[in-house]
């Protein structure tokens, strides 16, 4: 502990903060609240009855109303503060409503007859409840479960097709040397500029053609050669001595072995990266599914979430309890990949 307060208060100075120390820190405070903000409130949310996400001004802790089981009332009663005319305030609990009129009975004696409170003489009484109301809700009104097995099938093998194919054509234009594979690179590197919205048509209609409309693979094998992942793993390879290829061609060893055997355990790092790239682009992609997949077995979770999106009301209590449990598998994936991100990034490109 003592190492990790001292790394967290080091200064420039000796003793005491400098300007530098203080502007440091504040920007850092400030990068944190924005970067993890929302994610917070997200979270908070998430845990939030409907009625607590649509009060204004909002509040960031998941209030809700506090109940009471009184004998003979099979439901638990919400307790209301009650002011009388003489200033005192007394807990009640409801019964019945009618329009502004509640019927509201004392807890510690609840055989007495009901009395009549007007609403504007009330205020709720409120605790701070995490609530899993909203995820037992969210997973038991849709197939969440096939959904996730939607999810996770097309990001594992979409992944695993990306490293396949990237590593592939990143292994032939770094280490062959053939007339116009700077030409071809370049005009791969150019379709980064290319806008979804262009290709999409003409991307469905080819899915279509060979049958591959409303399945899991229609997802799946249109995306899984990408320009970025191709540039990454290129510029790492280039970092690769090619004396290592030519001890392995000399040893007998195939193109094919080199590949397995020699590229791919070196590009290790720049493959984790990929991977964590990969992942995220598939698990979160929801375009893409909902516009090639119409039978709601195959959808993803991205595109299932849409399902609590109606014409007349939108259940946001729902979608921000589902959309937590969306982010765990991408958070558990990042948490066990993210030390090959700084490597793989800082020796891209580098000899």
């Amino acid at each position: 502990m003592t190492a990790v307060r001292q790394f967290l208060f080091r200064t420039q100075g000796e003793d005491r903060l400098s300007a530098g120390d203080i502007a440091t820190y504040l920007y850092l405070l400030i990068g944190t609240f924005v970067m993890f903000g929302p994610v917070i409130w997200l979270i908070f949310s998430s845990f939030k009855p409907e009625s607590e996400l649509n009060r204004f001004p909002p509040r960031l802790l998941p209030y809700t109303q506090s109940t009471i089981e009184l004998p003979g009332y099979d439901d638990p009663l919400p307790l209301w503060e009650v002011t009388r005319e003489d200033g005192s305030i007394d807990i009640v609990a409801e019964v019945a409503r009618f329009s502004v009129q509640y019927q509201m009975v004392d807890p510690d004696n609840p055989s007495m007859e009901p009395e009549t409170v007007l609403l504007n003489n009330l205020e709720r009484v409120e605790e701070v409840r995490f609530s899993l109301e909203n995820y037992a809700e969210g997973v038991i009104s849709f197939n969440f479960l096939r959904y996730l097995w939607n999810s996770i099938f097309v990001t594992v093998v979409a992944t695993l097709l990306t490293l396949l194919v990237n590593s592939m054509a990143a292994f032939s234009l770094s280490k062959y040397k053939y007339e116009g594979r700077n030409v071809f690179f370049l005009i791969m590197i150019s379709t980064l500029m290319v806008p979804l919205s262009v290709i999409l048509v003409p991307a469905f209609l080819v899915v279509n053609s060979v049958g591959w409309y409303d399945s899991l693979i229609g997802v799946i094998v249109p995306a899984i050669a990408t320009p970025t992942g191709v540039f990454l793993l290129r510029q790492y390879m280039l970092t690769i001595p090619d004396e290592l290829l030519d001890a392995a061609r000399i040893d007998g060893a195939s193109e094919w072995r080199i590949y397995a055997q020699v590229i791919l355990p070196l590009s290790a790092p720049a493959l984790a990266v990929l991977t964590i790239f990969s992942v995220m682009w598939r698990w979160n992609d929801f375009l893409w599914p909902l516009i090639v997949l119409s039978d709601s077995n195959n959808y993803t979770l991205q595109v299932g979430l849409n399902a609590f999106r109606g014409e007349q009301e939108t259940q946001f209590h729902l979608i921000l309890a589902m959309t937590v449990l969306t982010l765990l598998p991408i958070t558990l994936v990042f948490a066990f990949l993210q030390k090959y991100i700084t490597t793989g990034i800082a020796t891209t490109g580098m000899k």
